[in-house]
């Protein structure tokens, strides 16, 4: 798409300054809410999670970014996929540059996993917008990458997790898409595959851009980089563990199985989930009150349906498409006991939904509601993780 007549070289350079803006005073203030949070006590049938030494580096500042899956990204560093079956179910690219950067640190990979996460995330937040500038226009763009930045499981971006660098992947690849650069969008791609097994829903997305595009051919077969990359995983395995079989079957380690309804699967059980917890409230033994996990899940589940038809209707078939098949790619896994586990968190790396929100938040009273509800839950949901509770 050519630039409007009167554009000026000066404007993306305006726009990153917003978006830096933007990602400096949230992150100041997840942090805020964040050590505040180490005053309270943590849940103590959870601590044991912490004692593993993978979760210490140069002191609680910045120790308390890791909690939870952290342990199997700095292990995958440390060790590559030489151990237990249960790190297979977490791509090497960002455990590769944990290591990479680590060494470079000195052996510091944690604190390597939040520089990784910190920085993607700034690189995320200036992509958003550009895009965002070519698809809904500046002020929806803007908007998007507000909500982003609060989103309520927004502090994941600054811990040692892959989704900052999957979010910076995937919107770099959809950028270059825009731009007709086809083959760096595929091997962009393919990195994103490497990063998290949900990066294969790009790869058809990009085929509509592709197909679109004045030189259909060499535009499709160009995006062919993305699975000759994203089959190094499988290279990694083998190598590591002489079989693929264990890689096939690490989803049901974590409890997760195929729906035979596919999303309709995740969908009818979370939702049931959701109904026999609410019955539950206020039982000794219930649901936390501070995330009940259940009831939230299924309003993020309703949120992002809906979002979903948004995205197709105002941004596009080749978003709507990605944000169809991400979401519908855990409801067709979901977990036992809880089948719209980490669902939250899901979402937060899938793009259009805040271009979407953007959108809708062009009147006031709209845009009031996203900031104070997404602020609200974004506070209780990083005091929560921070004391070893579970989120998402």
């Amino acid at each position: 798409m050519p630039a409007s007549p009167g554009v000026s070289p000066a404007q993306p350079a305006a726009r990153s300054s917003y978006a830096v803006r933007t990602f400096l005073w949230t992150r100041a203030a997840i942090t805020a809410v964040a050590l505040l949070a180490t005053l309270l006590p943590t849940h103590a049938r959870l601590e044991r999670e912490g004692a593993s030494p993978l979760l210490h580096d140069l002191g609680w500042p910045i120790d308390l970014w890791a909690r939870w899956d952290s342990v199997w990204y700095l292990t995958i560093a440390e060790q590559g996929y030489h151990g237990a079956a249960e790190t297979l179910a977490f791509w090497p690219l960002y455990p590769a540059l944990v290591a990479v950067i680590g060494a470079v640190l000195g052996g510091h990979d944690l604190t390597a996993g939040v520089l990784i996460s910190l920085v993607s995330l700034l690189g995320s937040l200036v992509l958003l917008e550009r895009l965002g500038v070519r698809l809904v226009g500046g002020p929806s763009a803007r908007r998007a990458v507000l909500y982003l930045a609060l989103f309520p499981t927004a502090f994941f971006f600054g811990a040692v997790y892959s989704e900052s660098l999957y979010l910076f992947l995937a919107l770099g690849a959809f950028l270059l898409a825009e731009r007709g650069r086809f083959l760096p969008a595929g091997v962009v791609c393919g990195l994103a595959i490497l990063t998290r097994v949900a990066g294969v829903a790009l790869l058809p997305a990009l085929a509509i851009i592709a197909w679109r595009s004045g030189e259909r051919r060499r535009a499709v077969i160009s995006l062919a980089a993305a699975p000759l990359i994203a089959s190094v995983h499988l290279l990694v395995v083998q190598d590591a563990r002489g079989s693929l079989d264990d890689l096939f079957g690490a989803q049901a380690l974590w409890q997760r199985h195929l729906s035979p309804t596919g999303p309709l699967g995740g969908i009818f059980h979370g939702l049931g989930k959701a109904w026999t917890t609410a019955l539950e409230l206020g039982d000794h033994g219930g649901p936390d009150l501070l995330w009940p996990s259940e009831l939230l899940n299924a309003g993020f589940l309703v949120l992002f349906v809906v979002l979903t038809v948004v995205v197709w209707r105002r941004v596009g078939a080749p978003y709507g498409l990605f944000a169809t098949l991400s979401l519908a790619l855990p409801l067709s896994f979901p977990a036992t006991p809880s089948p719209l586990l980490s669902l939250p968190r899901f979402g937060l790396v899938v793009f259009p939904f805040f271009l979407a929100l953007g959108v809708l938040g062009e009147r006031t009273r709209v845009n009031a509601a996203i900031i104070g509800v997404s602020s609200v839950l974004l506070v209780l949901a990083t005091v929560e993780w921070i004391r070893w509770g579970w989120i998402g």
